[in-house]
C-alpha cells in the first residue's frame, strides 16, 4: 500500500502486483502515470457520501452510496494511465480509481479509518480477493508472541516500567510482569497533572492486579516548576518526557540501586507514533509525545511492547490478560496529563479549576450512562477570560471547553451526540460549583480538522 513517503520507482505500476493508493497514495500514482493534482477550492475533511461502481472488485458486496472519511485539499483532475473511476462524492470527482488489467487501485477518501462505515469490507476485498493473502494474524496469538518476544529480549534482565494508571501502560506492565515476574519494577510518578483522585484510584487498582516492586514518586513541585511559564504545546510535552526521565533516574539512583537495571519499558501504542512522525522520515509530524521524548543520554533499552497496536486491539489485549473490565474501559488519558487540557500557561490555580470541572463533567456523564457509549471525553479550560454575572456582580472568568468524541481507534473522531438535557445540566453544575468560570462550551470539531487533545 502507498500512503504517503518517498517516490517509489515508476516500473512497480507496471509489474501487474497488487497496489492500493490512499489519499497522497492516490495523487501519486495519478501524478506518476500522466495524470494531473490540483489544489481544490473545496477542501474536505470529515464524513463524506460517495456513489461507487459495484462492479469493481474493491466494492464487491457494497451498496452503491457509501459514507466514507475524506481528509484532503488536492485533489486528482486528470486519472492517467489506464485508470477508470470507480467512485465519486459531490466535491471529488474522482473519489476512486483502478486498472484491473494491472491490479492498480487507489481512494482518494480512507478505509482504514473506523468512520468509512464499510472500510474493512473495502480492505477485506484488496487483501483476500484481490491479493488473495491468507488469515493468521489474531490477537490470541499475539499475546503470547509478545510474551515470548520479551522474554527473549530481556533474558534475565530486570526492567522499569512508567505507570500513568491508563489502559496502555498497564497492558504493558501486565505482558511484562507475564513474561519476567518479579524482575519488572514499576515507578508511578505523581507529576501533580493528574486528575482528581487519581493517585488514590490508580494505586489502589495496582494494589489489586498484585504489583508487588511498585515505588511512588512525588515530583509535583519539580514539574510545575519546569513547566512555570511555558505555553508552547510542544515545548510543554517535551519538558514533561524529559522531566519523566529525570525523575526516573533519581528514584532509581535512591531506591533500586541493588538491581542492575537495564531495560526501560513504555506504553507507546502505533498512533502515539503516527501523530508524532515516528514510522517514517517523511511523515509529517502532529504533535510530540511524551514517551517519544528521550534524552539522548537516557541509558536503557527501550522496550515498547504495544507499539505497533490500536487503541481497540490494546484493549482485547488486556482482556486477555484478564486485566478488570472497569479498567480496560477507562477513557484514554494523555501522559502529559492535565497539562495539555490548559491551553496556556500552567499555575496550581488553573490545575484545580480544570480538575473540579472534569470531575463535574465525567461524574454526570457516568450518572446518566453516557460514558460508555462515548470513546473518551473530557475538560479542557481555556485561559482567556470572559465576563459573567454572578448574582448582582459582574465577573471574568476562565471558559471550560466540554470534549466528547467517537472512535474506536483514535485515528479518526466524530464529536458525540450528547442528550441536550445533559448539555444544560453539566455547564449549569459547573459554572455554580467551580469558583472562577463564567462560561462553558461544548466542541463538535472532527478529528481531522481537529485532533482530540487541544495541545
Amino acid at each position: 500500500m502507498i500512503n504517503g513517503g518517498p517516490l517509489p520507482s515508476a516500473e512497480i505500476f507496471k509489474l501487474g502486483i497488487p497496489i492500493l493508493g490512499i489519499c497522497y497514495g492516490m495523487q501519486l500514482m495519478a501524478q506518476m502515470n500522466g495524470g494531473e493534482v490540483k489544489k481544490g477550492k473545496i477542501k474536505e475533511y470529515g464524513r463524506e457520501v460517495i456513489k461507487i461502481n459495484k462492479n469493481s472488485k474493491l466494492f464487491r458486496g457494497m451498496s452503491a452510496k457509501q459514507t466514507v472519511w475524506f481528509s484532503h485539499g488536492d485533489y486528482v483532475a486528470k486519472t492517467g494511465l489506464g485508470f477508470l473511476t470507480i467512485a465519486s462524492s459531490a466535491n471529488c470527482k474522482v473519489s476512486g480509481m483502478s486498472d484491473e488489467k494491472l491490479n492498480l487501485y487507489a481512494l482518494q477518501f480512507h478505509p482504514e479509518v473506523a468512520h468509512t462505515k464499510s472500510g474493512d469490507k473495502i480492505i477485506s476485498n484488496f487483501l483476500f480477493n484481490i491479493c488473495k493473502s491468507g488469515k493468521d494474524w489474531q490477537i490470541p496469538n499475539l499475546k503470547e508472541t509478545i510474551i515470548d518476544s520479551l522474554k527473549k529480549d530481556i533474558g534475565e534482565g530486570h526492567v522499569l516500567i512508567g505507570i500513568s494508571g491508563g489502559v496502555d501502560s498497564l497492558v504493558a506492565a501486565s505482558l511484562l510482569y507475564q513474561a519476567i515476574g518479579g524482575r519488572l519494577h514499576a515507578v508511578f510518578v505523581d507529576t501533580g497533572l493528574l486528575r482528581k483522585n487519581e493517585v488514590a484510584e490508580v494505586l489502589g487498582s495496582l494494589k489489586k492486579l498484585g504489583f508487588r516492586n511498585l515505588i511512588v514518586a512525588d515530583a509535583q513541585k519539580v514539574f510545575l516548576k519546569k513547566l512555570a511559564g511555558k505555553i508552547d504545546p510542544e515545548e510543554k510535552r517535551k519538558i514533561i518526557g524529559h522531566t519523566f526521565i529525570e525523575v526516573f533516574e533519581k528514584t532509581i539512583k535512591k531506591e533500586l540501586k541493588s538491581y542492575k537495571i537495564k531495560f526501560f519499558a513504555q506504553g507507546t501504542i502505533y498512533p502515539d507514533r503516527i501523530e508524532s512522525a515516528e514510522p517514517t522520515n517523511a511523515a509529517s509530524k502532529i504533535k510530540s509525545h511524551h514517551n517519544l521524548t528521550l534524552p539522548e543520554k537516557f541509558n536503557f533499552k527501550l522496550i515498547e511492547p504495544l507499539r505497533d497496536l490500536y487503541k481497540d486491539e490494546v484493549r482485547k489485549l488486556g482482556a486477555l490478560l484478564d486485566l478488570p473490565q472497569e479498567l480496560l474501559d477507562r477513557h484514554p488519558f494523555p501522559g502529559p496529563g492535565l497539562a495539555i487540557r490548559i491551553v496556556g500557561d500552567i499555575t496550581s490555580e488553573r490545575l484545580a479549576i480544570l480538575r473540579e470541572a472534569d470531575s463535574i463533567y465525567l461524574d454526570e456523564l457516568r450518572k446518566s450512562g453516557e460514558y460508555a457509549k462515548i470513546w473518551q471525553a473530557f475538560a479542557v479550560l481555556l485561559t482567556s477570560k470572559t465576563v459573567g454575572v454572578m448574582g448582582d456582580e459582574r465577573k471574568y472568568g476562565y471558559i471550560i471547553s466540554l470534549r466528547a468524541v467517537d472512535s474506536i481507534d483514535g485515528m479518526t473522531a466524530d464529536w458525540h451526540k450528547m442528550p441536550f438535557d445533559l448539555l444544560e445540566r453539566i455547564p449549569n453544575r459547573i459554572t455554580r460549583e467551580v469558583d472562577g468560570v463564567t462560561r462553558v462550551l461544548y466542541d463538535i470539531t472532527q478529528k481531522p480538522p481537529a485532533t482530540i487533545e487541544y495541545e
